[in-house]
């Protein structure tokens, strides 16, 4: 931990209650015990961690992440400044290539941490990419001071941000055409369909370019031994500074809690609403309601005996691989699964974590993590679908599977509650909801009952492992409280 926190807070004496263990739930109670307030946190799952969970899924030896993945925008932020992740056994790790993208006939692009490199292999496009990328590698870490904050505040960076801005408002359909040649369209593509949003709508260029720019700027890093390794990092520090543990309790109401001065709810918008009730002003109760979350992810595991055969070679050097066809095809399959129909040929997200840490390994058999984007609550079973598209960029990928372990959408919302529908970015992004998540308001951590509040993804900056939405959320009830006393 380096320092503490300006303004007025409160003392020792304050208590608070945090109801879910995910990356946001831990970082609200590192956030908390770090200024001196005693802290329970509460989960509902037998094991902490939420979605940096690690298991050996398929077969013993191998390390499966069982939601987050790679973690680009967790290297560097104020969260991770101010609490020594190091110090407590994690260990960041990076693949050669950042990502790839392969395509028909044995072509495809690749991203490298380097922009002069990246561009160099995308020929007449390299200096359409260089443009971009480049410019704002160099000013993220100022952009991020932004970025990764409510929307609704003054600027630190204006106008860093405005051109930052400039390029993520871009519908991704509109932004693709920069380019050229499809392989540097895809490699944008490839990395846009992260949002699941359709390309044609406003702002849906926005992670594209967050996780295009984050990869130049602090790579695509993977946590050592596993994503799990991340959650025990934060448990580890948060016991050192007094934090206690309950698993297995499932919070219905506020009622249901031990007397405290601060409620830090790491559910999504709707749980917020149930477990606050009645107390809760009418108004936000609608606005958490109508929180509109996104379609679903269906998840298979793979061991895969000496690695995933990709025809386009940097993609087996490459940690994520996206896996989807020209940026035409992708740009159709989300618009299909956003109108409820499931592609033949569906957008997957493949990871290779192991090629950056073999740990998780056996020998030459390599855990193998895959997604399809399917529509909110699909119940259908897409693991023939996965398989078929990446045999087609890798012939003789199945011959090599030796073991799968299946989650399907509706399953992934009885892994993790905050994943509804299927939906692993907790929340659908559209160009409102990404401006005020999870509803228009200058502090949209408070539920409009003094001392509780609302910490996890669907609040400011979103999804991922980065800890920000609870880092934010703690901050906003400490001043809270501050002000209070």
């Amino acid at each position: 931990m380096t320092g503490t926190l300006a303004g007025p807070m409160i003392l020792a004496m304050s208590s608070a209650v945090v109801v879910g263990s995910g990356p946001n739930g831990l970082a609200a109670a590192l956030t908390l015990a770090s200024e001196g307030v005693e802290v329970l946190v509460l989960e509902a799952a037998e094991t902490l961690g939420g979605g940096t969970r690690s298991s050996e899924l398929t077969l013993p030896g191998l390390v499966h992440d069982e939601c987050s993945a790679a973690h680009p925008l967790a290297v560097d932020t104020p969260f991770s400044r101010r609490f020594d992740l190091g110090a407590h056994g994690l260990k960041w790790l990076w693949p050669e290539v950042q990502f790839a993208h392969p395509l028909d006939r044995g072509g495809g692009a690749a991203a490298y941490q380097s922009v002069e490199e990246t561009a160099a292999l995308l020929g007449r496009d390299g200096s359409g990419w260089r443009s971009i990328f480049g410019s704002l590698a160099e000013r993220f870490d100022d952009i991020t001071e932004d970025f990764l904050r409510p929307m609704l505040h003054v600027p630190v960076h204006p106008l860093k941000l405005a051109r930052f801005g400039l390029y993520s408002g871009m519908p991704a359909s509109l932004l693709i055409q920069r380019w050229s040649d499809e392989d540097a369209r895809a490699l944008f593509a490839g990395v846009a369909a992260h949002a699941l949003r359709p390309f044609a709508a406003p702002m849906s260029s926005a992670i594209g370019v967050a996780l295009g720019t984050a990869a130049h700027r602090y790579g695509w890093p993977v946590a050592e031994g596993g994503s799990g390794s991340i959650s025990a990092a934060m448990i580890s520090l948060a016991k050192e500074l007094g934090v206690k543990f309950e698993t297995g309790v499932t919070v219905n109401s506020l009622s249901q809690l031990p007397a405290s001065d601060i409620v830090m709810l790491d559910v999504a918008p709707a749980a917020a609403a149930r477990i606050v009730g009645e107390a809760m002003p009418r108004r936000i109760t609608r606005a958490l309601e109508r929180f509109r979350h996104g379609p679903g992810a269906f998840k298979v595991e793979f061991a895969v005996d000496g690695g995933v055969p990709w025809t386009y070679e940097p993609a087996r050097r490459a940690g994520t691989v996206h896996v989807g066809g020209s940026a035409r095809e992708i740009a159709v399959t989300e618009r299909q699964i956003h109108a409820g129909r499931m592609p033949e040929r569906p957008y997957v997200l493949a990871c290779q974590q192991y090629l950056a840490d073999p740990s998780r390994s056996n020998g030459d058999v390599h855990p193998f993590y895959s997604y399809a984007h399917v529509p909110a609550g699909y119940t259908g079973d897409a693991t023939a679908l996965i398989e078929k598209q990446i045999e087609r960029f890798a012939p003789g990928f199945r011959e090599r599977i030796l073991a799968r372990h299946v989650r399907s959408a509706t399953e992934m919302a009885l892994y993790n509650a905050n994943y509804v529908g299927g939906d692993i970015v907790t929340g659908s992004n559209d160009p409102r909801q990404l401006v005020f998540r999870p509803r228009a308001a200058l502090n949209p951590y408070a539920l409009g009952v003094p001392g509780v509040f609302i910490c996890s993804a669907a609040t400011p900056p979103g999804a991922g492992a980065h800890g920000m939405c609870g880092y934010n959320a703690a901050l906003a009830a400490l001043r809270a409280a501050g002000e209070v006393r």
